[in-house]
């Protein structure tokens, strides 16, 4: 590291994941806090935990029961490792049983809001009652069924709820403590402080890991692997590629050039805004080298008579690295492609080098690159969420308009149009798209969602214009609300929005005669449909 930042990955926090839908929430709390932290699988080994070296660690909640025969343990050298451990939910029952305590189902499962009685001061929770009025309670979240019947030798025993005796157990001496509640929910209303008291207090991790410094180390880091050598990036005009931009043009300068591919699955107008962006206009803070290619064609032909969403978005990967390597040949020595690669993207391909998860859908930056690709990848984003993405945007200068741009999944429209990809859906969907994009920022409601966008279903249904019979596509209207896009609520937009929008697409679309909304939340569905 360079005398003038500090190493951002120095003092860091181990997650142990047990496989708990909330995993990358609380991963997004430590690094609000300002310490950095990675997610690795429950079983990691001894070597690979000594060689992170972290100043804490966290076992995550799971779906399983610690009662069962064969079930999810912390290896054993976690407990001699000599730093603080903080267990939530199932961390807390797989820590009691392992170092003799007892775990049993309880008679009366908790699932939602709960309150918590503090019966004990301590490290972690030990000021949190200051200024609230019902001191000693604590409003908190709870998701379980099984309860720590007793604790082990050496914990006390810090609080209690209606239905658990043993909601807070702590060891003091060994800063031990285990919660039954879920701190990372926004519905614990003293969870960030819970968090941030264990790094604070109880690990004694100093907050390096902010925005400023994020960007002095990814810029070295980018200028130490690339050298002298030349940069190409795939420019979408997305949130993530916008970033990378700013963040290779303030690292390598004139060594970056910009790629700019009309593959015919944009949106609207996509690429006179790219242009404008980068080329001309107040938004041209970075002085990019842009390169439009038009490439409608090639795209649209491989994918005809496509249907499976995964042979799509390999196929829409492999075109962009061929058109990509054909640009490269142009620019003298060029051996690096950059990509918006971000960690959701690479937890959802099970691309995390220890991940054990499945695989959900292949992101076309990580699971749909060919084995033949030239260039060597340069991924500056691929440890970061997106709402980090968005603040280290707004450092680099970029405007908030530009920042908080809906996310665009790089294979486009190609994985919004169901089946075969034409370039007549395409034409449908992108009017649609754009209609729906409009009134939400009439209505002021684009900034109140985190990502919307249309569908096209290639099913017809029957529909009345005027006195005239039509039998057209049918458009999905989506829009959902989020923090990390690892999970997703969707969002309660107003009837009369909805009707507004599907009226306009109805009328002023030839080929569409009827407007759905998707009502599914992440988890089960997927944000995009595919």
């Amino acid at each position: 590291m360079s005398p003038t930042h500090p190493n951002i990955h120095q003092e860091k926090i181990l997650i142990l994941d047990f496989g708990s839908q909330y995993t990358q929430l609380i991963a997004r709390r430590l690094r609000e806090s300002g310490v950095y932290c990675e997610i690795l699988p429950y079983d990691l080994s001894e070597e690979r935990a000594r060689e992170f070296s972290p100043m804490g660690i966290v076992l995550s909640g799971g779906p399983e029961s610690v009662t069962a025969d064969e079930t999810l343990v912390a290896p054993a050298y976690v407990y001699e490792f000599g730093v603080p451990i903080l267990g939530i939910c199932y961390g807390m029952h797989t820590m009691a049983k392992q170092l003799g305590g007892e775990v049993e189902p309880s008679s009366k499962s908790e699932f939602g809001y709960a309150r918590v009685e503090l019966t004990e001061t301590s490290q972690l929770l030990g000021d949190l009652q200051d200024g609230i009025e019902d001191a000693p309670f604590l409003d908190v979240w709870m998701s379980h069924g099984d309860k720590v019947a007793k604790a082990p030798p050496g914990f006390t025993i810090a609080g209690r709820s209606d239905n658990t005796d043993i909601a807070v157990m702590m060891d003091e001496s060994r800063h031990f403590y285990g919660i039954q509640f879920h701190p990372e929910v926004n519905h614990t209303l003293q969870g960030a402080a819970i968090l941030s008291r264990f790094l604070t207090q109880v690990c004694r991790c100093k907050a390096l890991w902010t925005s400023s410094n994020i960007v002095e180390d990814i810029i070295e880091r980018v200028r130490t692997q690339v050298g002298s050598g030349k940069v190409i990036l795939g420019m979408s005009g997305g949130v993530d590629s916008s970033v990378v931009a700013a963040l290779l043009s303030r690292a390598i300068g004139d060594q970056l050039t910009c790629v700019f591919v009309d593959n015919g699955l944009l949106r609207h107008d996509e690429a006179t805004q790219v242009r404008k962006m980068v080329g001309e206009g107040t938004e041209n803070i970075y002085s990019l080298n842009l390169v439009s290619v038009p490439a409608e064609d090639r795209f649209l032909s491989r994918l005809k008579g496509v249907t499976d969403p995964e042979d799509k978005r390999k196929i829409i990967g492999n075109t962009f690295i061929d058109v990509f390597d054909e640009q490269a040949s142009h620019i003298k020595n060029v051996g690096f492609l950059a990509q918006g690669t971000i960690y959701p993207d690479v937890i959802e391909s099970a691309g995390h080098k220890d991940g054990k998860a499945h695989v959900i859908k292949s992101h076309h930056n990580v699971g749909g690159l060919p084995d033949y690709m030239n260039l060597e990848l340069v991924e500056p984003l691929r440890e970061l969420f997106k709402d980090e993405v968005r603040k280290i945007g707004l450092e680099l200068g970029l405007s908030h308009e530009m920042v908080f741009r809906h996310p665009f999944p790089g294979p486009g429209l190609g994985v919004r149009i169901l089946g075969e990809v034409k370039k007549e859906y395409c034409e449908l969907l992108r009017q649609a798209d754009h209609i729906y994009l409009e009134e939400l920022r009439a209505a002021d409601l684009y900034d109140q969602i985190s990502q919307a966008f249309a569908v096209f279903l290639p099913v017809r249904s029957v529909g009345v214009v005027g006195d005239a019979r039509r039998y057209e596509y049918v458009i999905a209207l989506r829009a959902v609300e989020t923090i990390d896009f690892m999970t997703a609520r969707w969002a309660h937009l107003p009837y009369d929005f909805l009707e507004k929008v599907s009226s306009r697409i109805i009328n002023e679309i030839s080929g569409i005669s009827r407007v759905v909304y998707d009502v599914s939340s992440k988890p089960p569905a997927t944000i995009e449909w595919e």
